[in-house]
């Protein structure tokens, strides 16, 4: 993907910050920390300041392209939004279902953060009783 061309599709002005901000991204598969990016521009010798990148997270969270976990004490990470399945749930009486987004996502940073622990599939059914079955 061209960061440039992506960033003027969405009528985000274009800086050298948000590119090399938006390219990291691309290229790491796991959430990551506004520290962990400005480290790892240290490492790559690409002058960024952390401020700047902070600001480059919250502009790219509040334009949807990226999602912000919130990880307590006031740390977040970040990754780019992934095209995201569905899931169903089912109303145990009725059988009516709705559709969700998969809630993983959240939950595998949080997993990840606690124990280390990367997932690589998983399986979710959700059974439960509806807001019209549980009025009658």
């Amino acid at each position: 993907m061209n960061s440039e061309l992506y960033l003027k599709n969405k009528n985000i002005k274009v800086t050298k910050a948000r590119i090399e901000v938006l390219n990291l991204l691309l290229n790491i598969e796991h959430a990551v920390s506004a520290d962990f990016i400005y480290e790892k521009f240290k490492e790559e010798n690409i002058s960024v300041d952390l401020s700047t990148i902070y600001r480059t997270l919250e502009l790219l969270e509040s334009k949807n392209i990226v999602d912000k976990f919130d990880l307590g004490n006031g740390k977040y990470n970040y990754v780019l939004k992934k095209e995201v399945h569905k899931h169903i749930l089912e109303c145990s009486l009725c059988h009516k279902e709705i559709e969700i987004e998969c809630p993983m996502l959240q939950i595998e940073e949080i997993i990840k953060n606690k124990t280390g622990f990367t997932l690589t599939e998983h399986e979710l059914k959700i059974k439960g009783v509806c807001e019209e079955c549980k009025k009658k």
